[in-house]
């Protein structure tokens, strides 16, 4: 069968504009002494883009599919995946339910009321809250408890889940943007991608996989350190090939995961993530986000410096976007 069939089995809601750009950044390639290519996953275009659209086809499809007229997600306070999802809810003419969780401390006020948190205000999403950030069980429990009274009152909701126990359906997405890269340029020597979730790098991972790419991808941790992160997408990989019926051996020696930039952890910028950041700014007039891009551009850099990334190769870099984020943490921004 071929990686395009596989796909078809699924049903999809179209909300990305077509395929992403591919940017090859001529100064920071001069700087850095590689050949450095930028996936824009920022330029999806669905309520500001980013990597989640392609994610949100696939659930939003089988949303649609089951009749569903409300759909509840759950995420950090300045999640760009709820922002997303309150997007394509509007699309569609769907209910948006976001769970807001707390898990990054000491913020200030911008933080809970402007970059994603602000726009999805205005798209009419209903936001509740949860007061842990590192309890996914107890997260898409506390959804499903919003779903029951959702059902009593006469509606279809529908849950996009956050841990493991369920499909990885929005990894299809990646999947489908691996064999997307892959069309649009096929000889490159390393991918660099943000780990957070696993359904982004493990997708991605897959669909070139699929489409006999066999560079290594390099998966930057910004959320968890590279041991957790390495089973998680282990864990995210098997799911994927029992979604897709295909080997598991495809991908199981192909899991890379680098963490020498997460500290201070998630959501939170040390000086490597800052000057990442900034460097993309003002060398190639591109903007980063401080959660993942800019963690991830930090990464790459530490790959150059540790040897894992090779003077004059050909590296692609996903940008998965997440830029309203930037707005949120103006306070930390405008210290530095």
């Amino acid at each position: 069968m071929q990686h395009t069939e596989l796909l078809a089995r699924f049903p999809r809601a179209e909300l990305m504009n077509g395929e992403t750009p591919l940017v090859r950044l001529d100064r920071m390639s001069e700087s850095l002494g590689i050949n450095l290519w930028l996936k824009r996953d920022d330029l999806t275009g669905l309520g500001f883009g980013g990597n989640k659209t392609r994610q949100l086809e696939f659930y939003f499809g089988d949303a649609l599919a089951k009749g569903a007229d409300t759909v509840l997600i759950t995420g950090a306070v300045q999640s760009n995946y709820v922002r997303s999802a309150a997007a394509a809810a509007a699309q569609l003419g769907l209910r948006a339910i976001l769970q807001l969780e707390e898990r990054v401390a000491g913020m200030g006020a911008p933080y809970y009321n402007s970059g994603n948190v602000l726009l999805a205000k205005i798209l009419g999403a209903e936001h509740i809250s949860y007061p842990e950030g590192e309890d996914e069980a107890g997260a898409d429990a506390a959804l499903h408890q919003r779903s029951e009274q959702i059902k009593t009152e006469g509606g279809k909701p529908y849950v996009i889940h956050l841990g493991l126990d369920h499909p990885p359906l929005g990894a299809l997405g990646y999947v489908a943007g691996g064999i997307e890269l892959c069309e649009q340029m096929d000889d490159f020597d390393a991918v660099v991608v943000p780990s957070g979730s696993g359904a982004t790098h493990g997708g991605l991972l897959t669909g070139l996989r699929l489409s006999g790419q066999s560079a290594p991808v390099h998966g930057i941790c910004v959320r968890r350190d590279h041991q957790q992160q390495q089973q998680r997408l282990k864990t995210v990989l098997h799911k994927l090939a029992n979604l897709l019926d295909i080997d598991p051996k495809l991908t199981s020696d192909a899991v890379f995961t680098w963490d020498g930039a997460l500290s201070p952890g998630y959501g939170k910028m040390g000086p490597d993530t800052q000057h990442a950041l900034s460097l993309m700014a003002r060398t190639e007039g591109v903007f980063l986000d401080p959660v993942y891009t800019a963690k991830t551009f930090a990464g790459l850099l530490g790959l150059i410096d540790t040897g894992h990334i090779l003077e004059g190769q050909k590296v692609v870099m996903l940008h998965t976007g997440g830029l309203p984020a930037l707005f949120g943490y103006q306070e930390e921004l405008s210290t530095k």
